[in-house]
């Protein structure tokens, strides 16, 4: 017999109640963006940010230092508004109707110069638009040569918008611009992330015996209906279920995504969404799009401008360190020979592990009985003495069904490993997060980075390398739950709360946006290749 209870809200943030008061006696416990008039602040900067707390735990449990930390990173990623909230759609940004320029398209151009474009935006009455705030994504590219690189783009905060890109390679070079959200559907992102983190619910099923139920799940849960409290006793990471009606928190078998909630939009708001009108929509040019470029006898890399890398004939090029291909399987198991590598995080390093597991043919999965796509997930390689290793992040994450037993927080996971030379971790966590106010976010990472720096401590010749967030295709559904623009915003947070710290990146970012490949959540083989070689030249740097 099974019973399924899933209480439907429509409440805002502050209908959000922090269920403390509520336990039940059976309760367990357990690219690049600046705008013109300012850089984003640094850390050492502290801009106070008026928000309403979520759920009531943050501010609660914020050391002073915490909260200064918290307050400049959310600082560093405000984003422009418009002048009014209530813009009508066609007042809103029109992609057809907006151009841009290159700045001295027919100049002399060499590799290492940077190349200026302008980008003037228009809305749908072909009027000139007086602010910013529109999230754009820029690239150059050559496509017989299979090259590419991301751009730096500036707000200047009444329509225009220049970008920046350092000419990498010789030979025809092409500018391409996508607006990828209007500013005014920007807003709307922004609101349902502060007032409607439950638009993605998730679920827990309960069971003894033959009788099971199934009842919703989040970090926070609204009203005052009796609640299991499985928050971490040692990460303090918050995350309840609604108490089943008759059996205890206690037998609490699995969890799950339970859905996404619809009707998120009014009919205005919804036509800043639309597939072929205004999401992922290529600018064009009014002029020229290429440049000509010529050759460079020696080029000295500024590793402090923009982008980190590039692509020349497919291959990933990093700016800032040496990068060896791996083309070869006994290159990489020769690479990875004694080693333990773990892997923790979302499909997207998932991808890792399959690829792994796919191309080194003495690397043979061990069947743990695992749920399909959700491990945890492990591959031996008795030959070479390889261990590999897939654990996903703990909740929220949007996968069908996780076994309670296999929930395990990625700084408890970091907290249990000695360490060493011959020991290599992998991290990356974004996706899941998107729906949720970013204090989530940066609560989860500042457990992961706290373990980080315990596990260096330990075990200083231990290999950290995170693998950031990347760019995914959008239509009108996904842009509210998973939008590149919500990405780039806890890619950048990510970045700065890692910095200074010895760990390594794997700029995905970057690797999916320069590449002409169409964005996927998931990316292609050619990609994800590149990622690994970025990876693998961590664990097997160069001697130069």
């Amino acid at each position: 017999m099974s019973v399924i209870h899933r209480v439907l809200f429509n409440r805002t943030v502050s209908g959000f109640l922090f269920p403390s008061q509520h336990l039940d006696d059976d309760t367990v416990s357990g690219s690049n963006w600046i705008t013109e008039n300012n850089d984003q602040p640094s850390l050492s900067q502290t801009t106070k940010i008026t928000r309403k707390p979520y759920c009531g735990y943050e501010q609660q449990t914020l050391s002073k230092r915490e909260q200064v930390e918290q307050e400049s990173l959310l600082a560093a990623i405000q984003w422009p508004k418009p002048p009014d909230d209530k813009i009508a759609f066609l007042q809103s940004t029109d992609p057809v109707h907006s151009d841009f320029v290159i700045v001295k398209p027919r100049g002399f151009f060499k590799v290492g110069d940077q190349l200026e474009v302008l980008v003037r935006m228009k809305d749908f009455q072909g009027k000139p638009k007086q602010y910013g705030g529109d999230y754009l994504q820029a690239r150059i590219h050559s496509p017989l040569l299979k090259a590419g690189a991301t751009g730096r783009i500036v707000d200047c905060h009444n329509g225009l918008y220049k970008v920046f890109f350092t000419l990498l390679w010789p030979g025809e070079v092409k500018v391409s611009v996508t607006l990828v959200h209007p500013s005014e559907a920007i807003q709307v992102l922004l609101r349902l992330r502060e007032e409607r983190p439950d638009r993605v619910y998730f679920k827990s099923s309960f069971k003894s015996g033959r009788y099971s139920e199934t009842t919703e799940c989040n970090v926070c849960l609204p009203g005052d209906l009796p609640v299991c409290n499985f928050t971490d006793l040692y990460t303090g990471e918050p995350w309840f279920c609604y108490k089943p009606r008759k059996l205890s928190c206690a037998s609490r078998i699995s969890h799950a995504k339970g859905g996404y909630q619809k009707g998120l939009l009014t009919h205005e708001e919804s036509l800043f969404f639309q597939s072929d009108v205004n999401i992922k929509r290529p600018i064009l040019s009014s002029g020229p799009d290429a440049v000509i470029v010529k050759p460079r006898a020696f080029t000295a890399e500024d590793p402090t401008v923009s982008p980190s890398g590039y692509y020349y004939e497919d291959h990933w090029r990093p700016r800032t360190h040496w990068i060896h291909h791996f083309n070869k399987s006994d290159d990489i198991s020769k690479c990875l020979q004694g080693k333990v590598i773990h892997l923790f995080g979302d499909s997207t390093i998932r991808q890792w592990f399959e690829y792994l597991t796919s191309v080194v043919p003495d690397l043979v999965e061990f069947n743990l009985g695992s749920p399909k796509n959700v491990g945890p997930f492990m591959s031996v390689d008795l030959k070479h003495n390889i261990l590999l290793k897939f654990r996903c992040h703990g909740p929220p994450i949007r996968f069908t069904t996780v076994f309670s037993s296999e929930l395990r927080y990625i700084a408890n996971e970091l907290n249990g490993i000695v360490g060493g030379r011959n020991t290599v971790v992998a991290i990356t966590i974004w996706s899941h997060f998107s729906t949720f106010p970013v204090e989530v976010y940066i609560r989860r990472l500042r457990n992961i980075r706290r373990s980080v720096i315990q596990l260096l401590d330990r075990s200083p010749k231990t290999l950290i390398i995170i693998r950031t967030a990347n760019v995914q295709e959008l239509g009108p559904e996904v842009s509210l739950f998973n939008s590149d623009w919500y990405s780039l915003q806890l890619d950048s947070v990510m970045r700065k709360m890692f910095s200074g710290i010895a760990v390594h990146f794997v700029d995905a970012w970057e690797m999916s946006l320069a590449h002409y490949l169409p964005h996927n959540l998931h990316p292609k083989e050619v990609i994800v290749r590149n990622q690994i070689d970025a990876f693998l030249s961590y664990v097997c740097p160069l001697q130069t």
